[in-house]
């Protein structure tokens, strides 16, 4: 892996010593058989297969044939235009192309609107807490996911993190819009790029040296269980540290948070037999799936470097508030996950967090009863978040684009 800079090889040999030799089977191979019951699911049956030897058959091989063709380009030109749930699918696509996208944009039968709404209001109230979670703590998560970091590092968006970072949150905030499932929203129009972007990395990624050298024995990336461990990643471990924040939500505030998750879910490919229907489902398919594959690797460890560089840029420019940025990362994640992502210590600050998170929690709930408050949390959150994408598209506009190859050598 001469690719890797000596310092973060250092520092990932540091955390892969307690798992053994260099290049062994990672924590990605490690997990038990699988057991979480389909009745568990939207669907509330299905044939109980493993999502590990399951993908997305349409779309792969649809993208597939796209790249044969050397029709990224013009597929490309075309989904630029496609910005609205309600926008018609582009008609200059090819014809197969025209045809999948119509039947993917299609809401499930079980998608309701009510609820849809509901999560558009927690989202304007809890965005704060949602952005952060979802935002830093995903991201340290996702570093800590030996498939995922690999998936990442060796694709093509791994060669420019700004940009792989900034197109990944045109989807996690899209979800996060008031209007997401709405015509006027973009949802819908994020979740079928991302499944198709997908698509073509199960088709690229396996012609890479570096995937196939670190995949651990897959042959085909992104299996339904790493989409799945994703998932988990964002909305469940979200729950999570918002109930260990007590953090006070209504019990139709919970349903529908994970509703919009479910939905989502859908449109990005996931089989609806292993969607789970209910918070205590998700936390079971967590245990079984995220917990047990998390562990370090030189990849990630290098991602997790770029992407705290990148959100310390954000808050103060020259990397002044790098140190605060490790420490609260750490506070998010926790001191295992941290040290496999190589993320420094920072005692000072540290401590210093966990002493003012609680009362900042209670001081900012106590205040979000006040009128106006909610609308003025969300104009706040919202400036936020436009800040984030436009510094990290450099001023342009972000698309989800299908890749043509991986990340070059």
């Amino acid at each position: 892996m001469d690719h890797l800079s000596r310092r973060k090889m250092l520092i990932a040999g540091g955390a892969l010593g307690a798992l053994g030799v260099f290049g062994a089977a990672s924590p990605a191979t490690a997990r038990s058989s699988w057991t979480w019951a389909p009745s568990g699911s939207v669907a509330g049956s299905g044939s109980a297969t493993d999502p590990q030897w399951v993908w997305d058959d349409e779309a792969d091989q649809l993208l597939g044939d796209v790249l044969r063709r050397g029709d990224v380009p013009r597929v490309n030109a075309a989904l630029r235009t496609w910005t609205r749930n309600d926008q018609p699918v582009p008609a200059d696509l090819p014809q197969d192309v025209r045809e999948f996208m119509e039947q993917a944009r299609r809401l499930p039968s079980w998608a309701d609107r009510d609820k849809l709404e509901t999560a558009a209001r927690f989202n304007k109230t809890r965005g704060f807490y949602l952005n952060i979670l979802n935002g830093i703590g995903g991201g340290m998560l996702s570093t800590a996911i030996p498939r995922e970091a690999r998936a990442v590092y060796y694709s093509q968006g791994g060669a420019d993190m700004e940009d792989r970072v900034a197109k990944t949150s045109k989807l996690g905030f899209a979800v996060g819009d008031l209007n997401a499932y709405r015509p006027d929203g973009k949802c819908v129009v994020e979740a079928v790029k991302t499944r198709m972007v997908h698509a073509a990395v199960r088709n690229l990624l396996p012609r890479s040296p570096g995937w196939s050298r670190t995949s651990g024995g897959q042959t085909i990336p992104i299996s339904l269980a790493d989409m799945l461990v994703t998932w988990h990643s964002l909305p469940t471990y979200t729950m999570r540290k918002m109930r260990e924040w007590k953090v006070p939500v209504t019990a139709a505030e919970w349903e529908a948070y994970l509703h919009v998750w479910q939905v989502t879910a859908h449109l990005l490919g996931i089989r609806e037999d292993y969607i789970p229907a209910t918070w205590a489902a998700a936390e079971a398919q967590s245990d079984q799936l995220l917990e047990p594959v998390l562990g370090p690797t030189p990849e990630g460890v290098e991602l997790t470097d770029i992407l705290l560089g990148q959100l310390a840029e954000q808050t103060s420019p020259g990397g002044l508030d790098r140190p605060l940025v490790n420490a609260f990362a750490r506070y998010l994640v926790g001191n295992r996950i941290a040290d496999w992502d190589g993320i420094p210590r920072e005692p000072f600050w540290e401590a210093a967090i966990k002493t003012a998170w609680p009362p900042l929690v209670a001081a900012r709930e106590g205040l979000i009863k006040l009128p106006l408050v909610p609308q003025i949390a969300w104009t706040i959150d919202e400036a936020a978040r436009q800040y984030i994408l436009f510094y990290l598209s450099k001023g342009e506009e972000v698309h989800i684009e299908i890749p043509e190859a991986n990340r070059p050598f």
